[in-house]
């Protein structure tokens, strides 16, 4: 049986070429902003997560032949030794220093069963298109490339091992988007490996934190692959996982494109049934839950939902996304599903309020609305619950690099 996590030979840059390689998650950059980022640098890893930026403008980012480039890319960096695999299985630390904050994690290929049987919690929906591209990558590099981002309850003992490999020199660190410092560390002492994988046995439970595509992904991967492969290696995902207490998530805040056909004064006037409306002459950012901030005709207001309306015993109707979809965007606004909706948007706190005014002053939003940010806490409570949160509910910084490390499928 596979343990919940067991180390793995990682596929990672000669350190002399880390730094050239390190690139933004897939998903964060669309064609262009990758294309612009990508633009002499050769080596970069987006140029095989992104892989159409090296294929004729406007190619469809789901044909074939971009998975093809990609793989093609991969190879060649293979060949170039830009990428070196180490020869033995390690687990491996990965720090993320943005500003004050620093998190310290560990890297693993983790196991699809315990995926499949819900040891390692979901709490999101995943879309078919976005899971079928993330498929077709692993097929054609056959590698898992972009690590799943975990958190597990933190436990004293991992963080006594992570902290003493980290008073060495990293195998390399080198500098990501947001100024974020990203560093790894290498665990290969056979004794250390055996009470990591013992210590992570015994937890009831990981929780994804970001990567739900990638992770359901490399469960249908495996299960296609399963009693055909040569090796187990499909039977893991690449991940990372820090301590619940040490991740950061930032607010997910929302910008409307117009009123319903309301007026801004009938408007106001059914939001005033269900919140607290107090205009304030700053922005306005949420500094507790069940707070929201709303910028209308260059005018913030502080919201506060009416205590009656916040739902008890449920943790998914409890969270702050949840009471501003529930009582204002859906009844008010008559967005029921964001999910699709073209009349809204979603903006990650990483980007601040500024942006959400220039949003709504440009004339292209009408109004926005700040949130206070997701708990930790509160996205163990609706996993652990089986439940799903709301979408665009969390937006986690610092954001894991991709090209640092890839988990080869044998």
């Amino acid at each position: 049986m596979i343990p919940l996590v067991r180390p793995f030979r990682a596929l990672r840059p000669d350190p002399k070429f880390a730094a050239g390689v390190a690139a933004p998650p897939y998903d964060v950059l669309n064609s262009v902003e990758a294309k612009q980022r990508a633009a002499g640098k050769p080596h970069s890893f987006l140029h095989i997560s992104k892989p159409e930026i090296d294929l004729p403008d406007g190619t469809d980012v789901y044909a074939p032949a971009v998975y093809a480039k990609g793989s093609a890319n991969f190879q060649a960096l293979i060949k170039d030794a830009v990428l070196i695999r180490d020869e033995t299985p390690c687990y491996y630390v990965y720090r993320m220093r943005m500003g004050a904050h620093t998190q310290t994690g560990l890297a693993f290929s983790a196991s699809v069963a315990d995926y499949d049987s819900n040891k390692i919690r979901k709490h999101e929906f995943t879309r078919p298109d976005k899971e079928d591209d993330r498929v077709r990558q692993i097929e054609a590099l056959n590698a898992q490339t972009g690590p799943v981002l975990l958190a597990y309850r933190k436990h004293v003992e991992i963080q006594n091992i992570l902290m003493a490999v980290t008073g060495a020199e990293p195998l390399y660190e080198v500098k990501g988007d947001n100024n974020v410092a990203h560093m790894i560390w290498r665990i290969t002492d056979a004794a250390t490996i055996e009470r990591i994988t013992a210590a992570f046995a015994a937890m009831d439970a990981l929780y994804i934190a970001d990567g739900h595509h990638r992770s359901a992904a490399a469960s249908r991967v495996a299960a296609a692959r399963r009693g055909k492969a040569k090796s187990d290696s499909a039977e893991s995902f690449l991940a990372v996982a820090f301590p619940h207490d040490q991740m950061r998530i930032f607010d997910y805040n929302r910008v409307i494109k117009d009123l319903n056909g309301l007026s801004a004064n009938e408007f106001l006037a059914k939001v005033g049934e269900r919140f607290v409306i107090t205009p304030q002459k700053a922005q306005v950012r949420p500094i507790a839950p069940t707070h929201f901030g709303m910028y209308l005709g260059g005018v913030w207001y502080e919201l506060q939902i009416k205590p009656e309306l916040i739902p008890g015993n449920d943790p998914v109707g409890q969270l702050d996304v949840s009471l501003l979809q529930n009582n204002l965007i859906a009844p008010i606004l008559g967005i029921a599903d964001p999910r699709r909706d073209k009349r809204i948007d979603f903006v990650g706190g990483i980007r601040g309020l500024d942006e959400l005014e220039a949003r709504v002053n440009s004339g292209e939003m009408v109004m926005a609305f700040s949130l206070h940010a997701t708990r930790m806490d509160q996205l163990m409570a609706v996993a652990d619950a089986g439940e799903v949160m709301p979408p665009k509910s969390t937006w986690f910084e610092p954001k894991l690099a991709d090209g640092l490390l890839s988990h080869v499928l044998d």
